[in-house]
């Protein structure tokens, strides 16, 4: 395997020699060029075939923000993962890169002391991570699976390693009463891209899981309701999902739904981490199947790992729906990739195709309150 091309982008000379320092330690990874700014990077970009841009925040001239839009106007799909401070204009900027196509982002320490540990220990694995995604991605397209490919699919007969599978193609007439949503890498962007097309007036709330750190979410709901077609909120504990709104966990707090007597409330909750992750989709995913039984529609967006799996079966046995983002339109389809390959999506769509089918599959109600 050929080493990992890198592209280092940040306006301290002194963070660019300690980055090609400790990157170049690593016998995996090269670093074949730098910029000390986003106009002199977009240059490089031109001279030089990189695998991935580690890209600073506030830069003179052109900032990170500027650079990564035009990377992305160009058309260039490669790793993009920011590199920024922990302070709140870092935080909003951050976000705001991952709503217009940044892969990830890693925070810079505070302490010079904590650069080193930060970066072998976060960024490397990331940078690894990222790259390999995007090669399979790349490399695999007799695996890929698309909307039409999957329509054209006949249902399959069960078996017994993979009853449920049967299943593939079938839309409920069961009424939707909650639409829940699971994210990770790749997930602002595509949920920017979903709740700027989505209909307003649902009939049912949404509740999402997004692979985000405290602080990030609630700067994310901000966005999201912005911008977006509908009324966005972290979520608090003990609220009432309430239709045509939707909700997102908070930062390292696992969200799910329970039923009692005054009707449905979010519970938020530190249990530990699920696939090392808290919130985790199948959390609330789980839960969202115990509460509403068949009146679910599961959603599961572009993400590495398998988070959301488990208790997408969940919600395929208690009769409710799931329809997954498809590969050619994911940053990573580690997380609908697995629900697909399980044989448990209802459906698989581009993302631009997504709101339209939930607002098929969910209905919307007379309701004309502001969305704002």
């Amino acid at each position: 395997m050929s080493k990992i091309q890198l592209l280092v982008v940040d306006d301290s000379s002194l963070m660019r020699r300690a980055l090609v320092q400790l990157l170049s330690q690593d016998p995996e990874l090269e670093v074949v060029a730098t910029a000390a700014n986003g106009r002199i990077a977009l240059s490089q970009l031109d001279a030089h075939a990189v695998d991935a841009v580690l890209l600073d925040v506030e830069m003179p001239d052109l900032n990170g923000l500027e650079t990564l839009q035009v990377i992305r106007d160009r058309g260039l799909n490669l790793p993009v993962i920011m590199f920024s401070t922990l302070t709140r204009p870092g935080v909003r900027t951050t976000v705001d890169s991952l709503l217009i196509g940044a892969t990830d982002y890693v925070m810079k320490p505070d302490r010079r002391d904590a650069v080193e540990s930060s970066i072998q220990n976060t960024l490397i694995p990331k940078i690894k991570q990222h790259v390999a995604a995007f090669r399979e991605q790349q490399t695999s397209p007799a695996n890929r699976v698309t909307a039409n490919e999957f329509a054209s699919q006949p249902a399959l007969a069960p078996t017994d390693q993979q009853e449920n599978t049967a299943n593939r193609g079938r839309v409920s007439s069961a009424q939707i009463e909650i639409v829940v949503i699971a994210s990770s890498t790749g997930g602002p962007n595509a949920l920017m891209q979903l709740f700027t097309r989505i209909p307003q007036h649902l009939s049912a709330p949404i509740l999402i899981v997004q692979h985000m750190p405290p602080v990030f979410t609630q700067q994310l709901a901000y966005r999201l309701s912005s911008k977006g077609n509908l009324i966005t909120r972290e979520a608090k504990h003990g609220e009432r999902p309430d239709p045509g709104e939707v909700r997102i966990a908070p930062g390292d707090f696992h969200m799910a739904v329970t039923r009692t007597t005054q009707g449905c409330q979010t519970h938020l909750n530190q249990d530990p981490p699920e696939h090392s992750c808290r919130p985790a989709a199948d959390v609330l995913f789980r839960s969202a199947a115990e509460a509403y039984g068949a009146g679910v529609l599961a959603v599961v967006l572009t993400g590495m790992g398998r988070d959301g799996l488990s208790g997408a079966e969940v919600i395929q046995q208690a009769g409710g729906q799931i329809i997954v983002q498809d590969q050619e339109s994911c940053t990573v389809w580690g997380m609908p990739g697995a629900v697909a390959t399980a044989g448990l999506a209802d459906g698989i769509y581009p993302l631009d195709e997504i709101p339209y089918e939930i607002a098929k599959r969910v209905g919307r109600c007379n309701s004309r309150r502001n969305p704002k």
